[in-house]
């Protein structure tokens, strides 16, 4: 799979139903051999508690630039060992699962798979930005 932006989120934003800018855009951490990305896929209740290995991370010094998103590189304290990160999905946090929004779903660059060894996983976003549209 590469690196894709959720039908949904693309419809929300045209629509103006998402500011990234203004709300509260969250990352976590996925083990892809518990989640398989698909397009009907809209919300974080679509992605398992068990698929998620670390996370929520707040995105910091969001920035929009000629299109393109980017933001201050993560890091997720105190990953367990186990299964290896092979994604990081982005969304906007409602507070309710149900509600918030799937953005982009990254598999390649940033650093990534990474396998957690129970330290810090720093994870860098590309230098021409998380993702463009």
């Amino acid at each position: 799979m590469a690196n894709a932006l959720y039908p949904k989120f693309k419809e929300a934003l045209l629509a103006g139903d998402i500011d990234i800018p203004e709300d509260s855009v969250r990352a976590v951490l996925i083990d892809v051999s518990e989640y398989t990305f698909s397009a009907t896929h809209d919300a974080l209740n679509d992605v398992s508690a068990g698929a998620r290995i670390s996370g929520p991370q707040p995105l910091a010094s969001k920035t929009i630039l000629n299109g393109t998103l980017d933001a201050a590189n993560l890091t997720f304290p105190a990953v367990p060992g186990g299964a290896v990160v092979g994604a990081v999905i982005i969304y906007v946090d409602t507070g309710t699962e149900s509600t918030s929004p799937l953005i982009a779903y990254i598999d390649t660059g940033s650093n990534l798979p990474i396998t957690p060894n129970g330290g810090d996983i720093n994870l860098n976003w590309s230098e021409s930005g998380i993702f463009s549209l």
